[in-house]
């Protein structure tokens, strides 16, 4: 699996023009699945994300994760949208291809079982609408934006 997560001050996705998941200050997490990813990845995830130290600390250092901003009654959200394209193989000619990415089958499970793992670590989540065209409105926090794949970890 992968993740592109982005710190944001606040994200939005909409679907035909209604907004159906929000978050004030966390993450906008933009998750990819593969074929042979399984719920272990899923949780991996989950906590990865859960405990990455990419707030700022008092002095202005990434030393905090959404878990210590939870515990210290300060806003965090996690808004989870599936997003097939991070599998995209652009190696040959001008047209991505997906053939990497799961089919919704096996893919919206796995997004959900993220969202849930976070939701079990106490965090507020808010999600996409797996399969739908969806906009997505965010202001990066920072900005920090980073890729974590299961793969590497």
């Amino acid at each position: 699996m992968r993740v592109l997560i982005q710190r944001v001050t606040e994200a939005r996705v909409t679907v035909a023009g209604e907004s159906v998941g929000e978050v004030g200050p966390g993450f906008l997490l933009l998750v990819g699945v593969t074929g042979a990813d399984t719920a272990a990845e899923a949780d991996l995830l989950a906590r990865k994300v859960a405990n990455l130290r990419i707030f700022d600390d008092a002095a202005g250092n990434l030393n905090r994760s959404a878990l210590d901003l939870l515990a210290a009654g300060e806003p965090v959200g996690m808004l989870v949208v599936s997003q097939f394209t991070l599998y995209a193989d652009c190696r040959k000619g001008r047209r991505p291809s997906f053939v990497n990415a799961a089919p919704p089958a096996i893919a919206a499970p796995l997004v959900d079982r993220v969202a849930d793992g976070l939701r079990g670590l106490g965090l507020p989540v808010a999600t996409g609408r797996f399969g739908a065209e969806m906009q997505i409105m965010l202001v990066n926090d920072g900005p920090v934006t980073i890729w974590l794949d299961t793969a590497e970890l």
